[in-house]
């Protein structure tokens, strides 16, 4: 048996069990961690370079990407057309995976030598094989953890360096979700001195009045500088240090400091940040002191038209777009982040909650990570936590979800070896799972429960007040929750202690999972995306935000509910018949749109949803009042005429007007208005078609997007779109599309536009 270090303070028991959860709730209390948010394995760009240009790629068996240059990141998947035969199939997004070479030849740096030269792979999907030289140097099988090979002695200083990447996606299914296939992350080079050199290491510290004191898990001896926010040097000198009265990090203030370290051969400075995390039955969750409710999202990793190329602007921008839907936290489900993604929710603010696996020793996939676990699992556990132990928006480990073993016993002891190994490498942070039942009974779970220091309940939040009556020192948060229930779970979250938040499925639309959280019509394919495969769809429709970036009126209200915001915003949800006859599945919610654009359905009635915290609302239609009804869990409810011109809502609290929302009718589309969002790598422009007088158009036109640098990838939001990702003309989808560009001066970029006849006219 593995065991595990010793917790400072505690006694191991002699069947090397994990501290009670008493115990170790008691030592969360008194630790605190100030942590990292630097790139893979925390070291300066001296000694360091990225390694992504001037690669030469060819998929194994495909005439279309042979010899194909290219630049890390890279997915080869996400370029080539969805086919319904394809191995991934619906789970994978019905995508092409296969066999895939990376070649990249270089001439080593003259400041390599007398060095240790090392190969720093963020992510490479999946069993990869690195050769340099004609000597293998390193091979990993988890797609989503780090890993490094040292090319010292395999170097040549003398001639030409050849490096091969083998990587191999053919095994399918591998996974429940969209993956990527090949190097998907970064890659660098990382020289070190032979002697006294920094290696990995984690920052500590404890809080001592309003003060802290910061210690390093260094091998080697160092000394240190701490510089503020606006790089004033706050504290220096040999560890530990003592810095008064530091600004704390959190959501609303995520204040990062930056840590210099220095041996007598080396050098490293990274940004860190200083929060208290203490969490009990009897006060919930406590971050530096002051009582927090998680609002939170799972999301998978992709980045939709990009596929699983995890470009820093693009996980900036998913970081960005989840704050601003009003989350506080998130969810790496159901596997580690990029570094950069950790990376954006340290400077921006979102806690997270950095999830390992999918499921243990039991397949939900033929080959799935089951068919590694027992070779793999603590190197895996060991890249994980080294990798992000330093980051401060994490604030606890997930290492399962939803576990098919989860009623064995033997399933005890595993949850029991993967906590107690991140325990020994981070005694400070709580370690959870994700659990259901599914008929299988739910008092039966408190054997494995009780091996996690919180317990993640995925759509079982009901249990939690039984739950709390057999166990009331149980910490209990909803890991996963379906989209329609957030005023109940949100409810269920602010009345009880015990229950500390509710991350719902999902935060942002992905690719995979096909058809989960779909609606349709009658007529169509019926049932759930685990029933049966839905192609076309190749993605997950239950976000609160679609996949260019559009938030759906769920989102409002669900940002109205957890922040209790003084925004207004209209939703009317579709018409039963305009289309067809609505169904829903389980993730979905009804079709609700921001638009006041219904031909062929005048005189008939729909309904009017307005989202605000306010007491009453007063509706207009061509300004005639429709009505006027009170506000109940953030939402007044309309029925009305439909009729063609301009809605109006008036929010009113205590008889003051708070807040007004417009909407439209469209008439014919004249122009194409563009929106970018920039970032120093990518750039985002969202394609919005509009009338005349700027109103959004709904029916669908075809964009053709130019631009003077390359275009890497153009989406519509629909998930049925058989067209590949690396096209550059699109259907609009709602009235817009969007083209995502390599960022450059002066960039420019175009789109014309021709209307298209809509698919699907309204019914009679």
């Amino acid at each position: 048996m593995d065991q595990p270090m010793k917790h400072p303070g505690i006694r191991l028991s002699a069947d090397h069990r994990l501290p009670s959860l008493r115990a170790s709730r008691a030592l969360h209390r008194l630790l605190t961690t100030a942590v990292l948010a630097g790139l893979c394995l925390h070291i300066t760009a001296q000694r360091q370079v990225l390694f992504n240009d001037d690669w030469l790629f060819t998929l194994e068996g495909n005439t279309q990407l042979q010899q194909q240059h290219v630049t890390l990141p890279h997915d080869w998947s996400i370029g080539l057309p969805t086919d319904r035969r394809a191995p991934m199939g619906n789970d994978g997004g019905h995508f092409v995976a296969g066999k895939g070479k990376y070649m990249k030849t270089f001439t080593a740096k003259s400041a390599w030598k007398g060095k240790r030269n090392w190969l720093c792979f963020e992510g490479v999907y999946m069993n990869c094989r690195v050769v340099l030289n004609g000597k293998q140097v390193a091979e990993h099988a988890y797609g989503w953890t780090p890993f490094e090979a040292d090319i010292t002695e395999a170097l040549r200083y003398d001639a030409e360096n050849v490096l091969e990447v083998y990587v191999d996606n053919s095994r399918q299914k591998n996974c429940r979700w969209y993956t990527g296939s090949g190097i998907y992350r970064n890659v660098w080079v990382k020289t070190l001195p032979m002697t006294d050199a920094i290696g990995d290491y984690a920052v500590h510290t404890t809080k001592q009045g309003s003060d802290y004191r910061v210690d390093v898990d260094c091998r080697t001896a160092v000394t240190a500088r701490l510089t503020d926010p606006d790089g004033r040097t706050v504290a220096e000198g040999q560890l530990p240090l003592t810095v008064p009265s530091p600004r704390e990090w959190s959501p609303q203030s995520p204040a990062l400091y930056t840590l210099h370290l220095r041996s007598t051969t080396d050098e490293v400075a990274t940004r860190i940040g200083f929060r208290t995390i203490e969490y009990s039955a009897e006060k919930g969750l406590l971050l530096n002191g002051k009582s927090i409710e998680l609002s939170g999202a799972c999301v998978h990793s992709d980045n939709g038209a990009l596929g699983a190329c995890a470009y820093k602007g693009a996980e900036t921008r998913r970081v960005k777009l989840l704050k601003e839907a009003g989350f506080n936290a998130v969810r790496t489900s159901h596997n580690p982040a990029s570094t950069a993604f950790l990376d954006a929710c340290d400077s921006l603010g979102l806690l997270v909650i950095d999830e390992l696996y999918d499921g243990w020793r039991t397949s939900k996939t033929t080959y799935d990570y089951a068919t590694l676990f027992d070779d793999h699992w603590k190197d895996d556990v060991d890249a994980f936590v080294r990798r992000d132990v330093n980051h401060p928006s994490i604030w606890c480990w997930s290492i399962g979800n939803e576990v098919i073993e989860r009623t064995e016993p033997e399933c005890v002891m595993t949850a029991r070896r993967l906590a107690g190994r991140i325990h020994s490498l981070d005694p400070y942070r709580p370690v959870t799972s994700a659990m259901c039942s599914w008929g299988q009974g739910w008092s039966r779970f408190d054997t494995l429960m009780a091996e996690h220091d919180i317990c993640g309940y995925n759509y079982y939040l009901h249990e939690a007040e039984n739950d709390h009556q057999r166990v009331p020192s149980r910490v209990v948060m909803q890991t996963e929750s379906y989209p329609r229930d957030a005023v109940r779970n949100w409810q269920t979250v602010t009345k009880h202690p015990y229950v500390i938040g509710d991350f719902v499925w999902t935060g942002i639309d992905y690719l995979g999972e096909s058809g989960i959280g779909r609606y349709y019509y009658e007529g169509q394919t019926p049932g759930e995306h685990w029933e049966r495969d839905h192609y076309p769809w190749h993605g997950a429709y239950c976000g609160d935000i679609d996949l260019l970036g559009w938030r759906k009126p769920i989102s409002y209200l669900r940002d109205l509910l957890y922040n209790r915001g003084d925004g207004v915003h209209i939703g009317v949800r579709e018409p039963d018949g305009y289309y067809g006859t609505i169904k829903e599945t389980s993730w979905s919610v009804w079709p609700t749109w921001e638009r006041w654009t219904w031909r062929g359905w005048e005189g008939r009635p729909i309904d009017v949803e307005v989202y605000c915290n306010a007491t009453s609302v007063r509706l207009y239609l061509n300004d005639h009042l429709v009505a006027e009804q009170p506000v109940a869990d953030c939402t007044a409810r309309f029925s009305l005429p439909y009729q063609p011109g301009t809605l109006r809502a008036e929010a009113f609290a205590d008889g003051r007007r708070v807040g007004t929302a417009v909407l439209r009718t469209a008439g014919k589309p004249a122009k194409v208005i563009l929106e970018k969002d920039e970032y120093p790598d990518l750039t985002f422009v969202t394609a919005t078609v509009v009338d005349r007088h700027g109103t959004p158009v709904p029916t669908p036109c075809e964009l053709t997007f130019t631009a003077n640098s390359e275009i890497l990838a153009t989406a519509s939001a629909c998930l049925t779109d058989t067209i590949p990702y690396n096209i550059r003309t699109r259907a609009t989808w709602n009235g817009m599309a969007q083209a995502i560009v390599r960022t450059t001066e002066r960039l420019d970029v175009k789109a014309t536009f021709r209307a298209l006849p809509s698919a699907n006219p309204p019914k009679k």
